[in-house]
């Protein structure tokens, strides 16, 4: 009842048991930031100014020099990834989101891995060089992961429950004109269409498989 609410409310006023709830553009619900355009810019702001405060509240670990490279990154993926990938399963990933974790992400790989001493003159690492040091599981892989995996969780739901129910559920409205924007759905289809996985939809019924597809995508260049 109350997941209907929640995207009731943005659509428009709605009253219930006497009580009106008065229509908004956005709202909080559980962390995630609800809005009217269904888009996740808002949310990224957000949660990248998260990322700032969770940094700097752990500054020093990242600037000592007594500290392992390879603890700074564990400190990183356990604490502040988190803060930026909550809820990150029901992510639609645009270039320009897609970009901006990225620079995001890069920041701090540099802080933890610092320069690279070459013909006699330091410089900063590049991109190439920052993935390979993690090993390709950058912040982008993750919420795909996370993504596949929450999407195989609801194509094996009971039909009576209510998160399949919604997944399912299909606007009576058209479409505006012009270009539509992408979908969830499209998005995670996307992601099976890189990892060239035949026969998905049949695929994804099977959790063992499934689990083999998503562990693929953690390493997906």
């Amino acid at each position: 009842m109350c997941i209907v609410v929640v995207v009731l409310c943005v659509l428009f006023s709605i009253c219930v048991y006497a009580v009106l709830i008065e229509q908004v553009r956005s709202f909080k619900y559980l962390g995630s930031t609800v809005n009217t355009d269904n888009t996740m810019e808002e949310e990224i702001k957000e949660r990248i100014a998260l990322r700032s405060k969770a940094f700097f509240a752990n500054k020093k670990i990242f600037q000592s020099k007594l500290i392992s490279k390879n603890a700074k990154l564990k400190l990183y993926f356990s604490v502040i990834r988190p803060v930026v990938t909550n809820a990150c399963e029901t992510w639609i990933l645009k270039e320009t989101i897609t970009n901006r974790l990225m620079v995001f992400e890069r920041k701090i790989l540099r802080k933890i891995f610092g320069p690279t001493y070459e013909n006699g003159s330091w410089r900063i690492k590049t991109n190439q060089e920052l993935d390979k040091l993690i090993k390709h599981k950058n912040i982008i892989n993750f919420a795909r992961v996370q993504s596949l995996g929450w999407y195989g969780y609801i194509e094996r739901m009971q039909e009576k429950r209510m998160v399949k129910a919604i997944h399912a559920w299909k606007p009576i409205s058209k479409r505006p004109m012009g270009r539509p924007n992408i979908r969830w759905e499209e998005d995670v289809k996307k992601d099976t269409q890189r990892l060239k996985v035949p026969n998905w939809k049949i695929l994804v019924q099977d959790r063992r498989r499934w689990k083999e597809v998503v562990g693929k995508a953690k390493t997906l260049h």
